[in-house]
């Protein structure tokens, strides 16, 4: 396996900017996840590592190696798309060595890679299966055993689970998380399930607009987000976001104030009255009470029961909703006055350019 490095890579189609200076490093034996909204450029990324698509400026390497100018078949990358892509024609077993057969593998070679790969993905009793006799997590396990036989240098998944029902991308992800480490191979992954983020990644990198927002672990993208935008992408439901502004700052505490909430008194570091901030509460950071930090009432509209957990939608006095998250059979009913409260650390500061206020006492 190897690492990948991209140096300000960009991408233009005529006057329209896809990509801009990404700068990006990935370990050897890393899994990365990226992900963001639809056309924040991800698959372009990806596509480009692969040499499916030509950089405008910048340059990526692989293992060390320059591979701008490099055709797909001569970078080390084996890619796993959406659609399986399978040869209707052909069984498992041709379908996983196709490819092995123009790179000059030898045929007991060939044969001792895909009983390896059948092995790792429970393939064994459908190698002389043809694709039309398979379910689709089993359709897209062939892709990946086909993406194993041919011992890439670097791994690229673009939103494989996609196409899976509920059940499947469940059970699919774990494979996939089990094979990274047998393989301890070198992943790049792209999706728009932040679950699949969260449970596979060693690191998120997080896109928008063509941009890398963020990079990092998953659970430091969760608790530390840098800006609004990572913090409102990351983790669902997203988390809340209340308007405020600093009234006062005295005996190094600020006083910050806002439609809807209770008022705050947060450390005056870098804070000055008049400061226009955005407080940020993740729905299961709010529980129901009347004691803590932050404090924010209201009248619930909706109750989305899910078992164990619900979501409570609840109109606050500047006629915006929140989310809350209630644990357990005790909700409350729409058209009940509550309050929720959470503590000092799990409040984020935002502020009037997005980005994160680094509070004394958080990490």
């Amino acid at each position: 396996m190897a690492n990948l490095r991209i140096d300000h890579l960009s991408k233009r189609y005529g006057a329209a900017t896809v990509l801009s200076d990404i700068n990006l490093g990935i370990e050897t034996g890393e899994f990365v996840v990226l992900v963001g909204p639809s056309g924040c450029g991800k698959s372009t990324l990806l596509r480009m590592i692969a040499g499916l698509d030509g950089a405008s400026g910048g340059d990526i390497h692989i293992a060390g190696k320059l591979v701008n100018n490099l055709a797909p078949a001569e970078r080390g990358i084996a890619m796993v798309f959406q659609s399986y892509a399978l040869y209707p024609h052909m069984n498992v077993r041709k379908n996983m060595t196709f490819g092995l057969k123009f790179t000059g593998v030898a045929p007991a070679e060939r044969e001792k890679r895909v009983a390896e790969a059948a092995r790792m993905l429970r393939l064994e009793e459908l190698l002389e299966r043809y694709p039309r006799d398979l379910s689709g997590g089993q359709r897209q396990r062939v892709a990946i055993g086909r993406a194993i036989v041919r011992e890439p240098a670097v791994f690229l998944f673009d939103e494989p689970l996609s196409n899976l029902d509920a059940a499947l991308r469940v059970s699919t992800r774990v494979e996939i998380a089990n094979l990274h480490r047998l393989l301890k191979a070198t992943i790049v992954y792209v999706t728009h399930d932040q679950v699949e983020a969260m449970t596979l990644a060693d690191r998120i990198v997080v896109m928008n607009k063509g941009c890398i927002e963020q990079v990092g672990k998953p659970l430091d993208l969760y608790y530390a987000p840098a800006n609004l935008f990572v913090a409102g992408f990351i983790g669902s439901p997203a988390m809340n976001f209340f308007a405020a502004k600093v009234e006062s700052v005295a005996g190094g505490r600020a006083r910050v104030s806002g439609a809807g909430f209770r008022p705050l008194d947060l450390p005056a570091t870098s804070l000055n009255v008049g400061d226009t901030l955005t407080i940020g509460v993740r729905p299961e950071h709010l529980s129901r009470g009347t004691d803590g930090a932050f404090a924010v009432g209201g009248v619930v509209e909706l109750v989305e029961r899910l078992g164990e957990s619900s979501f409570a939608h609840i109109r606050r006095a500047d006629d915006k909703l929140f989310v809350a998250e209630v644990r357990g059979r005790d909700t409350p009913a729409p058209g009940e006055k509550t309050t929720f409260v959470a503590a000092a650390q799990d409040v984020h500061v935002f502020d009037a350019a997005g980005l994160r206020i680094q509070m004394p006492g958080k990490s």
